[in-house]
């Protein structure tokens, strides 16, 4: 058995458009959803640059109007895909951001920050999510953060999981397990009803997020949770509503005022902002307003939306969720009426056409709302990483038994997809099938991994491809190759020749999708400069206020007629050379002043004139 991690560690739910993380309280006996520094349960997953410093979370969110070319949102969407994927293809024409092929068609982000052009890949920016979510865990623990159990949509690939794993070691975190959001979703909800229940309860998880979509079923008895099937779409959420919102609104502004502004990415942005809040106000009323002073071209756009008409606009996506609920009921091979609960998850699960649809599908059962649907999956996965911690004590004993979401198999001749693995299968899990030569004299035998539900191998998702090398050999001659996932969804592939003992092998870890490590001992570096550079620049922010309020005090005393029959000629010369110098080092016009030279001056003044004048502090 592995030894466990030590010390601290919490739960992280890296959403796509927000993020939330959870501790373990052994006191309380219960999760403690960590609040922001600006008393948010959830933050933003967005990530700006400016010429002057880096913003994550709220900071950043709320500038994104002004600054949209350099504010970074959706990073999860990008995450562990190829720039060529049609999805990315189809998002880059609604971000506002620049989004280019790299190496090995990575997608990178294109920002100015501090001048100069970055590309940055969608690792770094969730890295820098990730960052900001341990630092809010730091601030209310009071102790560092190093061990985390982050969360993904049941439906993420092998690849998207392996980059999220990336993204959480550069940003200093062990990545104890990643875990489905569905899962850890109905660990809170399981947790929750456990005690109040007796026998065994198919849970039946609705989550329905910012970008992402996933239905689980999981059957929970006594301290076994076990997920019997999972289905989902990793771009269908809250982001994909809001789209369809602002196409709304484009289309009416194009008749209206005969002008396109969907070339213009701040009113674009502004648009967005302004659709995203309508959005949640037609959650509890039937009507709402949209008004946006000088939108574009000096046009003030006002404009009404019913909640009729977000339905209708809306209704292909909403009717996809529900053929997505129906078929993992299939694959569950489960009847509608088996499912005890139906628990809503993720801000979207809000919307009452959601509801509705939901609640007819399951011939009006009531749909339990017992959880906060924004903060469900970080709780769950902080009961998970304080069962994989060492040492904390009065811990729920549960026992998760989850399903891999896709089906992993080889390519045999013909382009065949032959299926190892089904999807839905339980985990860990090992699978072994003797496959034979196909020509004479045959020395060497490619093994190419796949992942999908094509029939056609090269329609699906090529994970990963290697070889196995034996003398010459007729057609037929047996090789034996095994399919291993562990409980972290890892995937491990070999090829063995019982005849010679020849043997190889794979770990579903250095596909081109995934970073090499020299690019992430680079990302690691750099992460760790921006954090330099974030306190630097929160030092010299600090420096310049104390001046500028020192600056205000010897103004004000100066112009205090107390003060002035204090003070000597010379002593109010030196004072009003000291107003300029400290004026002249605040001067927006050098922002090159070093932060040293600053609290240097400020060591200076307070030397001088803070006793003279009594205005220190």
């Amino acid at each position: 058995m592995a030894r466990k991690n030590e010390g601290c560690a919490v739960g992280i739910d890296l959403g796509t458009t927000y993020s939330c993380v959870a501790v373990w309280q052994e006191q309380q006996k219960r999760v403690e959803i960590i609040h922001n520094d600006q008393g948010n349960n959830i933050t933003p997953s967005f990530v700006a640059f400016t010429d002057k410093q880096r913003l994550i979370g709220d900071a950043a969110k709320n500038q994104a109007a002004t600054n949209p070319e350099n504010t970074v949102f959706d990073a999860k969407r990008l995450i562990g895909r190829k720039y060529s994927d049609p999805i990315v293809e189809k998002d880059k024409r609604l971000w506002p951001f620049k989004v280019i092929p790299g190496d090995d068609d990575k997608p990178m982000v294109v920002v100015n920050y501090k001048g100069q052009q970055k590309h940055i890949s969608a690792e770094e920016i969730s890295s820098m999510v990730l960052s900001k979510m341990r630092e809010i865990a730091e601030t209310f623990l009071e102790k560092p953060v190093r061990n985390a159990v982050v969360t993904v949509p049941a439906h993420f690939n092998d690849s998207q999981r392996k980059a999220t794993v990336d993204a959480g070691t550069i940003a200093g975190l062990n990545v104890m397990r990643i875990i489905n959001e569905p899962t850890a979703a109905a660990i809170a909800y399981g947790l929750d009803k456990r005690t109040k229940t007796v026998g065994e309860r198919n849970v039946f998880v609705f989550d329905l997020g910012g970008g992402t979509f996933d239905v689980s079923i999981l059957t929970i008895k006594d301290k076994v949770f076990q997920v019997k099937a999972t289905a989902g779409n990793t771009h269908l959420g809250g982001e994909d509503i809001d789209n369809r919102m602002v196409e709304y609104f484009v289309e009416q502004i194009k008749r209206k005022y005969k002008v396109d502004i969907s070339g213009n990415p701040r009113a674009i942005r502004r648009l967005r902002t302004a659709c995203e809040r309508a959005k949640r106000t037609l959650s509890s009323t039937l009507s709402t307003n949209i008004e946006i002073d000088a939108l574009f071209q000096g046009i003030d756009f006002c404009s009404s939306i019913t909640r009729a008409k977000f339905d209708e606009i809306n209704m292909k996506l909403f009717e996809e969720c529900m053929e997505t609920v129906d078929r993992c009921l299939s694959d569950a091979k489960m009847d509608k009426n088996s499912v005890h609960d139906v628990v809503l998850v993720g801000g979207s699960s809000r919307i009452p056409k959601v509801q509705q649809l939901l609640k007819e599908f399951f011939k009006g059962k009531d749909l339990c709302k017992s959880i906060n649907p924004d903060e469900a999956v970080a709780n769950g996965a902080a009961v998970q990483a304080a069962l994989l911690c060492e040492g904390i004590k009065n811990v729920p004993d549960l026992v998760l038994l989850d399903v891999t979401p896709l089906s992993l198999g080889t390519y045999t001749t013909g382009d065949i997809m032959n299926v190892m693995i089904p999807r839905n299968t339980g985990i860990p899990v090992k699978r072994t099938e003797e496959f034979g030569t196909v020509y004479d004299n045959q020395t060497s035998a490619s093994i190419k991994v796949y992942e999908g539900e094509r029939t056609k191998a090269s329609d699906n998702n090529l994970l990963g491809l290697f070889s196995l090398t034996f003398p010459p050999a007729p057609p037929g001659y047996p090789i034996l190759v095994c399919f291993a996932i562990d409980e972290n969804g890892t995937l491990s592939v070999s090829a063995d020749d019982q005849t010679t003992g020849n043997k190889n092998q794979i770990t579903i870890t250095n596909t081109k999708e995934r970073l090499s490590a020299e690019e992430m001992s680079r990302m690691i570096k750099e992460a760790e400069i921006y954090e330099a550079d974030d306190r630097k620049f929160l030092r010299k922010a600090n420096a310049m206020n104390f001046l500028d309020d020192y600056v205000y005090k010897m103004t004000n005393a100066l112009k205090d007629k107390y003060n002035r029959s204090k003070l000597s000629l010379t002593q109010k010369l030196n004072i009003s050379s000291a107003i300029t110098k400290a004026t002249y080092l605040l001067d927006d016009d050098n922002q090159q002043v070093e932060v040293d030279v600053l609290e240097a001056y400020l060591k200076e003044l307070e030397s001088l004139f803070g006793q003279t004048l009594d205005i220190n502090g």
